[in-house]
Formats: C-alpha cells, sequence, structure tokens
C-alpha cells in the first residue's frame, strides 16, 4: 500500500513532505497510511505573506464581505462532505462522529456567517458598547472600538477533530479580518489538508488569508509579534510549554488555550430511578463516554451522583454500554469505532491504571472484548467507581482521553458541587435535574469552576444538544486546568483576534470613525424627504425637523376611548396631580408616538417597505394638554441586508415648545436600495 503524501500550504504553493516526515497510522488497521512533515519550511516567510498579503486584503473588506466569504466558504465543504467522510473512517471515526466534525464545523462556519451579517456593522469598526458622555455639554465623549490585529492568527489543534477544530477558529478569525496558519495535530492531519484544499481551490479566499502546516511548526512561535495569536488545543502540559516561549511572554502574544478538562456530571437528588431525569442521565453518559470513542475534550469524565444512586446508575449505565458495538466504522451496527492509533491507545491505558490506583473497574475489561486482537487501536467503553472521591487524587486530576469514566458519589448537594471543582477547571459541567433550586444552587457553587454549565431535564431533553456539544453560539473553554482561554460565543469569539481601542472625541469626531450617527453631531438636511430616498442615497445624518403639531384635550380622551387606555394620568385631574411625576393630565406616551409617526412620514409609496420596530424607547417629560410637539429625525445607522434592501436604524427626538426631548427612541425601517 502506498503512503499517502500530506502537503503544507507555505506562502501561497503546496509543498510535500520532506525525508523527515512522520508516519501516520491507520486507526482501524494499525497500519502506515500516510507521511507529512517538512522540516524545511519557511515559518518567517509563511508569517511574512499573511501580514502582507492575506491581512490587507481581508481588512479591505467590511465584516459583512467577511461574513458572505464565510458563508460562501460553508456551502462549498457542504459540497465534498463525502470525501471528508470517506477519508475520516481511517481516523477510527463514525459516520455518527463524522456528523460532529464535519456537519458540525461546517454549521460553525454558518452561524458565524450569519451573526456577521446581523450582529456586526458592514464596516471596518465593531462599537463595543453605548457612547460615554465624559463632558456636562456632550461635545467630548467617549467610545470603545474594536479593529482587527495586523498580524496573523497561528491555530494548533488537537487530533479529535480535524475539521471542526479548523473550522471553529477560522471562522471568527476571518470574521475579524485576521489570517491564519493552521496547524493539525499530524495524526490526521490528512483530513484537515482536504478540507483546506476544498476552501482554497474554490478562490473564494484572498490570497494569504489561510496556510496550513502538516507536521511541525518549527521556530515559527519564535517569530512573533504583539500582533498575532496563538490558539491552541491539546495537552496543558504542551500549553504550558508554548505559552512559556520568551517570545510568547515578551512580545505578550495573545495565547488562547483550550485544554485538558475533567468534566464532571451532576445527578440530582430529585433524579432518582424511575424519573425521567434519572434515564437521561445514563443516556447522556453513555454517549459522552462512547462519542468519538471518548476522545473529546468535552467529554465526562466524572459522574456525580447521590449515594443512595450510585449502584442502580451502575447497573444501568453498564447494561447500556453492554449495547456498544465496538468495531470497523464503516462497518454497519458500529457504535463506537476505534482511538486515534496505538500509541493513544496506549496512553489511555496507562491512564486508567493510574485511575485504577483509586477506583475500581465495574464494566469493561481492555483484555476481552470483540475487538481484543484487532491490530487497530480498539478499546472498550471503561466505567470505574471510586468509593473515596475526598480522599482521591487521581481520578480529579488525570483524563484517559478514551471511552472512561469513573462514577463517584455524594452526600449531599453542596458535596457534589465541591466534587465537580475537585477537577479545578472545566469546560463544562452538566446537571441532570428538574427543581430549579437545585440548578440556582450548582450554577452559584460550581459556575466559577467551569466554562459552561449544561443543566438538562424532561422539559428540555428533546431539543437539547447534549453536554459534550460546543455551540458557535455560546463561549467554549474554561478556567484552570482547561486552559483559561474563550472560543466560539458568536463575536464574542470574534473580539480575540480584535484590538479593543478607547477613543474620545466630539461627536463629529465618533460618528466619522465608528460610521454611526452620535447625539450632538452635526446634522444636514437632505434634498428631498428622507423616506423618498434609497438605502443607498441616505446618508448618516441626513435629519429633518417636523412642523409642529398641538396636543388637545379633545385628543387624550379619543385616545383613551378608542385604545381602552384610561389611566387615571390622563384622564383625572387631580389624581394625576397627586402623582410626584405629572403636573396634572398629560398625553399618553403612545399617543405622542402615534403623532410622530404622522408628523414624519411621507404618505406616498417609496423606497421605504417597512416600519420593523422601535427600540430604547425612553419617556423623559410629560406633556400637558394645549402643548405641541415636533420630530427630529436623523438617520443613526445602516445595515445592508441583501442587494434589494437594507436596515435604517434612525434616531428621534420628540420636543415640546421650550425645545426639550419629551420622546426619544430608534425607528427601524427596511429601504430599497
Amino acid at each position: 500500500m502506498s503512503l499517502q503524501d500530506v502537503s503544507s500550504f507555505a506562502a501561497g504553493r503546496w509543498i510535500a513532505p520532506d525525508a523527515n516526515a512522520r508516519l501516520i497510522e491507520n486507526a482501524v488497521t494499525g497500519e502506515a497510511m500516510a507521511r507529512a512533515g517538512n522540516d524545511t519550511l519557511d515559518v518567517a516567510a509563511m508569517l511574512e505573506f499573511a501580514r502582507t498579503k492575506g491581512g490587507p486584503a481581508l481588512r479591505a473588506l467590511s465584516f459583512h464581505d467577511r461574513a458572505r466569504m464565510l458563508k460562501a466558504l460553508a456551502v462549498e465543504l457542504g459540497k465534498h462532505k463525502q470525501a471528508l467522510y470517506d477519508l475520516s473512517f481511517a481516523t477510527g471515526a463514525t459516520q455518527s462522529d463524522h456528523l460532529i466534525d464535519i456537519d458540525g464545523g461546517i454549521g460553525t462556519m454558518f452561524v458565524f456567517a450569519s451573526k456577521g451579517r446581523r450582529e456586526m456593522p458592514d464596516g471596518h469598526v465593531y462599537l463595543d458598547g453605548e457612547v460615554e458622555q465624559l463632558s456636562r455639554d456632550g461635545t467630548f465623549l467617549g467610545q470603545h472600538i474594536c479593529t482587527p490585529l495586523q498580524g496573523v492568527a497561528v491555530h494548533i489543534n488537537a487530533f479529535n477533530f480535524p475539521v471542526w477544530g479548523m473550522l471553529e477558529k477560522l471562522a471568527p478569525t476571518l470574521l475579524a479580518g485576521v489570517p491564519a496558519i493552521v496547524k493539525p495535530a499530524t495524526a490526521t492531519c490528512y483530513v484537515t489538508e482536504l478540507a483546506v484544499r476544498i476552501m482554497l481551490k474554490s478562490g473564494i479566499l484572498p490570497e494569504g488569508a489561510l496556510q496550513l502546516v502538516s507536521g511541525g511548526l518549527g521556530d515559527m512561535l519564535d517569530h512573533l509579534t504583539c500582533q498575532d495569536v496563538v490558539g491552541f488545543t491539546g495537552s496543558a502540559a504542551t500549553a504550558l510549554k508554548l505559552r512559556s516561549a520568551p517570545v510568547i511572554m515578551q512580545n505578550s502574544v495573545r495565547f488562547v488555550a483550550e485544554q485538558d478538562s475533567l468534566n464532571a456530571s451532576i445527578l440530582g437528588p430529585d433524579a432518582v430511578q424511575g424519573t425521567p431525569e434519572f434515564d437521561l442521565f445514563v443516556k447522556e453518559a453513555a454517549r459522552e463516554m462512547t462519542t468519538k470513542a471518548g476522545q473529546k475534550c468535552t467529554a465526562i469524565r466524572r459522574i456525580i451522583a447521590p449515594e443512595g444512586q450510585v449502584a442502580a446508575l451502575i447497573e444501568a449505565l453498564s447494561a447500556r454500554l453492554s449495547k456498544t458495538t465496538v468495531g470497523d466504522p464503516k462497518a454497519e451496527g458500529t457504535r463506537m469505532g476505534a482511538l486515534v492509533n496505538n500509541g493513544q491507545k496506549r496512553d489511555v491505558l496507562e491512564k486508567i491504571g493510574t485511575i485504577g490506583a483509586e477506583a475500581t473497574r465495574v464494566f469493561g475489561d481492555p483484555e476481552d472484548f470483540a475487538m481484543a486482537g484487532s491490530k487497530g487501536a480498539f478499546l472498550p467503553p471503561m466505567l470505574f467507581h471510586c468509593e473515596s472521591p475526598d480522599t482521591a487524587a487521581r481520578v480529579h486530576d488525570t483524563e484517559a482521553f478514551g471511552p472512561v469514566s469513573t462514577i463517584m458519589g455524594y452526600r449531599d448537594l453542596d458535596h457534589g458541587i465541591a466534587l465537580a471543582n475537585k477537577g479545578q477547571g472545566s469546560l463544562v459541567a452538566s446537571l441532570i435535574t428538574h427543581d430549579g433550586d437545585v440548578a440556582r444552587q450548582v450554577a452559584l457553587g460550581a459556575g466559577a469552576f467551569h466554562g459552561r454549565l449544561y443543566i438538562n431535564n424532561r422539559d428540555s431533553m428533546k431539543e437539547s444538544t447534549g453536554h459534550g456539544s460546543p455551540l458557535p453560539h455560546m463561549v467554549h473553554g474554561g478556567p484552570g486546568r482547561a486552559g483559561g482561554g474563550e472560543e466560539l460565543g458568536g463575536v464574542r469569539g470574534v473580539m480575540h483576534y480584535m484590538q479593543r481601542t478607547a477613543i474620545q472625541g466630539s461627536p463629529d469626531i465618533l460618528t466619522a470613525i465608528g460610521g454611526v450617527y452620535v447625539k450632538g453631531a452635526t446634522v444636514q438636511e437632505g434634498p428631498a424627504h428622507p423616506f423618498r430616498r434609497t438605502f443607498d442615497e441616505l446618508q448618516i445624518g441626513e435629519s429633518i425637523t417636523t412642523d409642529p403639531r398641538q396636543v388637545t384635550l379633545a385628543d387624550i380622551e379619543h385616545f383613551a376611548e378608542f385604545t381602552g387606555d384610561t389611566f387615571y394620568a390622563h384622564m383625572d385631574e387631580e389624581a394625576a396631580a397627586r402623582n410626584p411625576f405629572f403636573p396634572g393630565r398629560v398625553a399618553h406616551g403612545y399617543l405622542l408616538l402615534s403623532f410622530a409617526a404622522g408628523l414624519f412620514v411621507d404618505p406616498d409609496e417609496g423606497p421605504v417597505l417597512a416600519n420593523t420596530g422601535l427600540d430604547n424607547l425612553r419617556f423623559l417629560k410629560p406633556l400637558v394638554t394645549g402643548s405641541s410637539i415636533r420630530v427630529h429625525l436623523t438617520v443613526r445607522k445602516k445595515t445592508r441586508r441583501n442587494d434589494e434592501y437594507g436596515e435604517v436604524r434612525w434616531a428621534v427626538r420628540v420636543t415640546d415648545e421650550e425645545d426639550e426631548a419629551v420622546a426619544e427612541y430608534e425607528l427601524l425601517t427596511m429601504n430599497a436600495s
């Protein structure tokens, strides 16, 4: 059988492995199937190529341009899923595992593409938070902005998810406008290489936006600057070695780590045998032990249950695990495939020896199961029971990265929380309970030690995604031994590749930088009523001030009768006067909004397609009978939705005869392009 050459893509060209390449093992057969690595890669040239080619090209695109690029990449990868599936079987993964890795990675790109279009501006500056008034009259203001780092992101990924592990880092990086150099784990880099080839061949990415290292990085990290980022997934020992590199520390290079994690799952005291929650707990625990042969950074390593439920839980979980068919991942009926290679198998066997000094194996014998004689990296699911979790140490600090978990009992919920926290930081802890008070107690007691708390019960289990499924909407990471980093989390993940900068200046300056009208900035009257202007024609700061309209007592009483809103402040002079907020009868706030719309709306058919709502409504001053209002309508922000129309956000200020604001809000309309 000929070996597959797994190449690197460096500085615009594919480079084959050299004589020092490392052999890669087929997880199912145990035989060498590929080789990767080239010690002659010019890593300094790769970094320069990313900084001078990829970075400027990406930064020239708006956030929406980059979001559309992500969507196009996801679509392209989706066209080639079968080829990725077929290749991934050699990693030991089953078809169900492929759905997590390949489909999950593509889905993550779609989510970031959507969030980029909906939550980020169609521009180059991301505004972080509201404007801060730094002066009395509002002529000197402050705001935080985020702009792309001008370096490169070096992504060092683990072997267990060769596609998702790359795409979950790559999507927010590219959306931020930063080029990436991807270094997958050598054991499964052949799958990553195929995904990279698909993306590069599509022509969707700018030159220099994506490079690939198949094999070792050499001294690449020694060339990093304060504008670069290292994103790492792997062991705590490797993370410590990398983050301790002198250049990383000297240049304050951002280092985002996701590493070892002794994740725990707690069975709530209410979830006794016979409840839907107990059955759910067994199902979740078995799934986490067997999916990807337990090779998941989020897998359940410690099962924490009330002492009175431990025996029943061992029996139920063992019965479920006994139905797991271990074998060739391509074979029909296989529920769990192989570990990534025999080296990983040996590591797991070594680790269960350590765990076995403090716990008893109650299910699964690596010497006696269906695939025991295979040359592939097969192991059965193995369940341990630790009778003394308070005095044990290794069950709380040793991760067997395979189909292994340990059950331990707790006396009361506080004890269970303390056991979960003995892992000294994890990516995820789960709780199965139908009791809201139990959930609150665990959230308060365990939240500080875990990056994510997954709480499930009979109400949510049909739609829940599972303990071990990081979602692109939510942060993925954890404190302590889990690495102290964060990934994903929607736009939060994009911020890891941007610099937050505090800017200070006048309203006009902040408007010019952020592309969003700031109150107090110069406004200009357009050549026509703004509702007669298309999305493209409207300018930020374009404004009109309407003619006044008097609000009479008859208006108030008619509105009250018509709507049924007869609140005393509008109908009873004496009662209203007794209220500390009102001088007497006043106009309804929603009457003012209705009159405001009547003042600024242009009635004829035109570019305004729909009014989609309003935000940030505040009633600032009561309006008494006989007073007049006028409206100041200003284009605050524009967000293109597609080629046909875009969203216009208008700043609306309703003032009285003294030019004091009685109401302020933001109006949203969809305007034709």
